[in-house]
């Protein structure tokens, strides 16, 4: 698994490049502020429930589901998830910290019916995990999910400056 995440990392010298400026910045107000775990979000039962859950999982294009934060993910496979979205330039989202409501940890994992957090939802629909999602990215499935929100892929433009070279 290690072998895998580490080949994931490895993209050129130009997407690096391009990237590197974007290191310090944070990601969008709710994900780079403690995440935005807000619980239910008020009535229609509590934070774990399925309707809270699905509001949630609804409340924007792209929601993760994840231990901590963006700004300190508290589990190795939340903070690839973090990085992967980092690399393509994704930086507005909503984030969800499962460790601050274990009702929602819980809740999250019966609505997907998937055992493990972290978990990413694109457009209302359940993606996976860490691994899904690195298979995606280095299948260039990612791009093209992305594509369909209207999110540029920052991949793309690494590559066009790189083929400029």
């Amino acid at each position: 698994m290690r072998a895998a995440v580490r080949t994931g990392w490895r993209i050129g010298a130009a997407a690096a490049a391009a990237l590197r400026g974007r290191a310090g910045r944070p990601l969008s107000q709710a994900a780079g502020e403690g995440g935005s775990a807000e619980g239910g979000g008020g009535g229609g039962g509590g934070s774990g429930s399925r309707e809270a859950v699905e509001r949630l999982v609804r409340e924007h294009p792209v929601v993760v589901f994840m231990k901590g934060s963006p700004a300190q993910p508290l589990c190795g496979f939340s903070n690839a998830v973090v990085q992967i979205l980092r690399l393509h330039g994704v930086e507005d989202y909503r984030a969800h910290d499962v460790l601050q409501d274990p009702d929602l940890r819980q809740g999250i994992k019966d609505y997907s019916n998937w055992p493990t957090i972290p978990q990413v939802y694109l457009n209302g629909e359940f993606v996976g995990g860490c691994d899904i999602l690195l298979q995606m990215h280095q299948n260039g499935d990612l791009v093209e999910e992305l594509k369909k929100l209207g999110i540029r892929s920052a991949l793309l433009d690494a590559e066009k400056d790189q083929e400029k070279k």
